[in-house]
């Protein structure tokens, strides 16, 4: 078959990959021209009674939970349709905001679901692309030939609804998964034709050893992320400033619209400030960016900057060459205040993450399996319901040990005996309704009440709310 796209979508109950669950997945396969091979992919995955989805985000999908107790598959048969069809040698796994998004939940799915979680997106050649920065580098680039959107204040909005629209590209039901899939492979295939050098270039700028080999050359070179303004198109000129302390497959970068020099002379204590401040909030903003190689960030030689580029981007080529050389002196000064300034931020990220997160569905990032319980994990996957009742397995990580009766109980419920029964009314009566009146569910009928008070509110949303509604009801008898 060679080398092809898959482009996949996600419908999930929420936002948060640790917590949320993935409610619709759709893909379909195409040729590195954008035509398509097979059959698409469209799947309902059953919602467990341990989750409560965000009222919010089925108001966007109009999935109920409902409707994927009645049309859905679990969690452990969607991954083995997911590896038997469609995780194949020479993949690219591409979408729109899929790396930042759809790969996060996809990585947490197979992680409480006894796989690695990341083989599925780089073995056998495997890898990983977004569209999204495609979209947005050649918005500020090379927009020739293409239909910019904006939205109703008139701001420049990459919205993929926006764009289909726009260029007359068929997209019959935003936020169907398997409609934002032939709307992604719509779009892609439209800036392939009309912008095939640049496309080209980020496909081959999604493997991190090039990425890496851009940013170390101790040159300026294009950044375009959702990090930066969208009044210069996400887009600017940054500057390598020091590799990541803590992150091998990173590094730090300076955005040189600005000046190092008001920066140098911070303490640490200041900079970690400055790093956390948002743009809405008194005092410098620390413009400095962690950019990840192994994350297609859409980067690019500054050559390739042309005049109607460097207007449109508001880009002054003299202040950025002026910064580089400041930067380029303070490196050393500033990269060694700035590691203290990440230790402090890092300190607070972990307690913060303590705080709003006990359970083990939630800590896949603590570090990697080892071989031998990579061996069990595959033991989980293979044995069968009937056998689950008395399996017994002991992990080396605790993290594993405690989501293997999850596990069972998520998608093989008959396999639970009294005891695991009892564990799994605890779990659920704490996860849903532990902290009190701030609990998840205190927070879901709260939101689902806020929702009905809407004097506006559509039919459709009326019914969905009461839907939901429903649900939290049939899952927790007391409400």
């Amino acid at each position: 078959m060679g080398v092809t796209f898959y482009f996949y979508d996600l419908e999930t109950s929420g936002f948060n990959p640790r917590e949320a669950r993935i409610m619709q997945f759709a893909g379909r396969r195409t040729d590195l021209k954008m035509k398509p091979i097979g059959d698409p992919d469209n799947i309902i995955i059953k919602l467990t009674e341990d989750t409560l989805p965000e009222p919010d985000a089925i108001l966007v999908t109009g999935i109920t939970p409902q409707r994927t107790l009645q049309d859905g598959i679990t969690e452990a048969e969607f991954l083995e349709h997911f590896h038997n069809e469609i995780v194949k040698p020479d993949t690219i796994f591409v979408g729109y905001n899929t790396v930042r998004f759809d790969d996060e939940f996809m990585r947490f799915l197979h992680y409480r679901n006894f796989y690695d979680p990341y083989e599925w997106e780089w073995r056998e050649n495997r890898s990983r692309w977004d569209i999204l920065d495609v979209v947005r580098m050649t918005r500020a680039l090379r927009p020739d030939g293409i239909t910019w959107p904006f939205d109703s204040s008139g701001k420049a909005s990459n919205r993929l609804e926006f764009l289909t629209s726009v260029n007359k590209l068929s997209h019959s039901n935003a936020h169907d998964a398997l409609s934002d899939v032939e709307a992604t492979i719509a779009v892609a295939r439209m800036i392939h034709n009309k912008q095939p050098k640049l496309f080209d270039y980020l496909l081959e700028m999604r493997k991190k050893k090039n990425v890496e080999k851009l940013v170390s050359a101790n040159k300026p070179f294009i950044y375009t992320s959702g990090k930066y303004n969208g009044d210069f198109e996400k887009t600017t000129v940054v500057g390598l400033l020091v590799k990541h302390p803590s992150l091998g497959d990173a590094a730090l970068v300076f955005d040189l619209r600005y000046d190092p020099a008001a920066f140098v002379d911070l303490s640490p204590k200041e900079l970690a400030d400055a790093m956390k401040r948002r743009s809405d909030e008194e005092g410098p903003r620390l413009p400095v960016k962690t950019l990840k190689y192994n994350r297609c960030p859409a980067v690019a030689p500054i050559t390739v900057l042309d005049e109607k580029s460097k207007t449109r981007l508001s880009l002054k080529m003299e202040q950025i060459e002026k910064n580089y050389k400041t930067l380029i002196i303070n490196r050393d000064k500033l990269a060694s205040k700035l590691n203290e300034a990440l230790e402090m931020l890092d300190k607070y990220q972990q307690a913060k993450f303590v705080e709003d997160n006990l359970d083990a569905d939630g800590r896949l990032y603590e570090g990697f399996f080892n071989d031998s319980d990579k061996t069990k994990m595959s033991l989980v996957r293979a044995t069968d319901q009937s056998e689950l009742t008395n399996f017994d397995i002991v992990f080396s990580d605790g993290r594993l040990q405690a989501l293997l009766p999850l596990y069972k109980a998520r998608n093989f419920p008959k396999s639970l005996n009294d005891n695991d029964l009892k564990l799994w009314e605890q779990f659920k009566e704490r996860r849903l309704m532990g902290g009190g009146a701030d609990s998840k569910a205190v927070r879901y009928f709260k939101r689902l009440d806020e929702l009905l008070s809407n004097s506006s509110l559509t039919a459709k949303n009326q019914y969905l709310i009461e839907e939901l509604k429903l649900y939290g009801e049939s899952i927790l008898p007391l409400y």
